[in-house]
Formats: C-alpha cells, sequence, structure tokens
C-alpha cells in the first residue's frame, strides 16, 4: 500500500539527562495522529507511526511529514488536530511548530 503521506514522530528514548521525545509524550502524539486520521477514514491514504532520533531533541517532541519533509519540533497532544487539518488534508504546514534548518 502506497500512502500520499507519511507522518513520523520521534519516539527515541535517551538517557538523563538529555532530553528526548520518547520522554516528551512521543509515543502519545502518535496514537493521538493515528486516532486523528482514523477519525476522518485517512488511515488508508496518510500514515502516522514512530520512528527512532530525528536529530532535533532540542527541540522535541519532534516529527517530520514527508514526501515534504517537514520538520515540526516541540509538538504537543493540543496541536495534533490543527497539524491533521492544516497539513495532511489541506497542504499547508502549520508554520508556528515547523522547523527550519
Amino acid at each position: 500500500m502506497k500512502y500520499r503521506k507519511h507522518v513520523f514522530v520521534c519516539t527515541n528514548q535517551k538517557e538523563a539527562p538529555k532530553k528526548c521525545c520518547g520522554q516528551e509524550h512521543g509515543l502519545e502524539l502518535v496514537e493521538a495522529f493515528k486516532n486523528a486520521l482514523k477519525e476522518r477514514k485517512l488511515q488508508t491514504e496518510i500514515r502516522a507511526q514512530r520512528a527512532g532520533c530525528l536529530d532535533v531533541c532540542a527541540f522535541g517532541p519532534g516529527m517530520v511529514v514527508y514526501p515534504e519533509g517537514v520538520f515540526y519540533g516541540n509538538v504537543q497532544l493540543s496541536d495534533v488536530e490543527e497539524i491533521v487539518e492544516s497539513h495532511l488534508v489541506n497542504d499547508v504546514p502549520v508554520e508556528r511548530l515547523k522547523l527550519d534548518f
């Protein structure tokens, strides 16, 4: 199955005192994205899954949306609906969360 978009949410775990996305509700974000996509019946078009380190630890929890390659940082559970509706459904990245390298 080929997906139109793919969401990778970092769930990596690091030892203290380093910040890591896994300790910053990474797994909960994955589930929230999956649920939001399922509610919209988009789970066959857009896939959300956990990922290892995305090298954005300082901005975690971090995630990336492909095929655009848009990275988001400091993503909170309250941001999931906005990202799904704006970026995943309407192709408009959420600028306030976007990481520019």
